[in-house]
């Protein structure tokens, strides 16, 4: 009787741990607690959404995140269409609007099981776009189902999360490393100087004194082609006193258009010859070719000094009231649309300047840096002898003028070679330095990152060579990445800091 009492408890004991033990299997795989991330890109759109498992017969919840490209910020208004195709059979769940910015919602119910595809229809004001996730696995069963989950979830205990929510906010991009030809980098220094064309000097014509036009001109005005700036006047001068050629000039124009006009009514009544009127025409063009000349660059109050172009005033080489002589140089005045940018290079680079393709430009007072692109630039020349002051071989660039960079300014100048050989690169500011290593953050999901160390190579002030560390499929934080960085350092410090919608 004791035994048989033994057998029963023990029966008792074991039935009550394996229940115990289904029950925290069945707690461990709550369908709720694992979920299935997808990732797609397209050239205006980068989705990244997070589903509880997709079984036939049970709703999945989706939350997706759309963000635009290039700039990377959220989608804040639309109606989204997602669609679940496997093989001819398909469902669809429409959402008006996001619950909060760039994050929509969904509900979808399978109906059948096996590999497919969640198509994502976007419709906004600017237009219609589709987004397509391929490979989409649909489960039969719930327990198949929380264990794919599970080997799929991305597992990193040094993973460094940072939301979508986050980088809406700030300045945040990522991209893959780009594979492409990048050759030797000179680095060197220019002085920004007006291109040919774009500087004009105005001289004086005659000699006198100098009257502003108008009393706030100044260095750094703007100036309009044909307005005149100043006056030369030569009133009070006994020799060469050009108000009274002019006034002697106007007196002959006026006397001769007099003659001609008698001359004519008397030619009329054969009164005089033909030659004598025909000398009175000749005297006639020819007062009236001086006195027009004159009249051009001189009126009452002497000469007339303006620009012959549209620009600012550069330099001012007199004041007013002072005395000038005929040839002096009287102002500058620059158009300011191109520079040139001279920069010398040691004598061992000589063998590259031939094949010298591209340069980016960095002001000495900025912190951007720009390719010859961006400023529509181009390589005019290099030198093809050697300065005999520095032994420098001169190089010339030709840049349109930027808020940046003007005349007399400083810049940085970084001229790239052509190269055969093929490299991997990625933007300068991705890179993180410390203490002399260098570092990217690796996308693991659109809001899970690792940071990885990378060795790099010569860099032309916009992209760095990536000697290893990175594959081209590996997409990094581009935009930001310092602000990842601190995300890291927050993460490490908040207990509960991680993902919450």
């Amino acid at each position: 009787m004791k035994t048989s009492v033994f057998y029963i408890i023990m029966i008792l004991i074991v039935s009550i741990g394996c229940n115990q033990q289904q029950a925290s299997v069945e707690d461990e795989h709550d369908h709720g607690d694992v979920s299935f991330k997808y990732t797609a890109y397209t050239t205006d759109f980068e989705i990244f959404a997070e589903a509880t498992p997709l079984i036939v017969g049970e709703i999945s919840d989706i939350l997706a995140h759309f963000s635009i490209l290039p700039e990377f910020k959220s989608l804040n208004e639309g109606k989204v269409t997602t669609s679940l195709i496997v093989g001819t059979k398909g469902i669809r769940s429409t959402v008006n609007e996001p619950i909060r910015p760039g994050i929509y919602s969904f509900g979808l119910k399978p109906e059948t099981a096996g590999k497919g595809k969640l198509i994502f229809d976007i419709e906004t004001k600017d237009g219609s776009y589709s987004i397509t996730i391929p490979n989409v696995e649909v489960f039969a069963d719930e327990h198949d189902a929380i264990h794919e989950a599970e080997e799929a979830e991305i597992v990193d205990p040094n993973a460094i999360t940072f939301t979508k929510e986050q980088s809406w906010k700030v300045d945040f991009a990522t991209g893959l490393p780009t594979s492409g030809y990048f050759g030797t980098v000179i680095k060197s220094s220019a002085k920004a100087q007006p291109a040919q064309g774009d500087e004009v000097v105005i001289t004086a014509k005659t000699r006198g004194i100098i009257s502003f036009n108008e009393k706030d001109i100044a260095e750094g005005i703007t100036v309009q082609k044909d307005k005149t700036l100043f006056s030369i006047s030569g009133d009070n001068l006994i020799d060469g006193n050009m108000m009274i050629r002019y006034n002697k000039a106007k007196n002959n124009y006026e006397n001769s258009i007099a003659d001609f006009e008698r001359l004519s009514k008397l030619a009329k009544d054969y009164i005089i010859s033909e030659k004598e009127l025909l000398d009175s025409k000749t005297e006639f063009e020819n007062t009236r070719i001086i006195y027009e000349n004159l009249k051009t660059n001189f009126n009452e109050k002497g000469q007339s000094i303006s620009s012959p172009v549209n620009g600012f005033v550069k330099h001012m080489h007199i004041t007013d009231g002072e005395f000038v002589e005929a040839g002096q140089p009287v102002v500058v005045v620059t158009q300011n649309k191109n520079l040139f940018l001279i920069t010398e290079v040691q004598q061992k680079y000589s063998t590259l300047l031939p094949y010298i393709k591209s340069a980016t430009i960095r002001p000495a007072t900025g912190k951007n840096t720009y390719s010859l692109d961006d400023l529509n630039g181009k390589i005019v020349s290099y030198g093809k002898n050697i300065s005999d002051e520095n032994y420098l071989i001169p190089v010339t660039l030709k840049i349109a003028t930027h808020e940046e960079l003007f005349p007399g300014s400083i810049v940085e100048v970084n001229l790239i070679a052509e190269s055969e050989q093929e490299v991997l690169t990625i933007p300068n500011s991705a890179l993180i330095e410390e203490q002399g290593n260098f570092f990217v953050f690796n996308q693991l999901t659109p809001e899970s990152f690792e940071k990885r160390e990378i060795k790099v190579g010569e860099t032309d002030g916009l992209q760095t060579v990536v000697l290893n560390g990175l594959n081209s499929s590996d997409r990094i934080v581009t935009k930001g990445a310092i602000l990842v960085k601190l995300a890291a350092v927050s993460n490490s410090l908040d207990p509960h800091a991680g993902h919450i919608h």
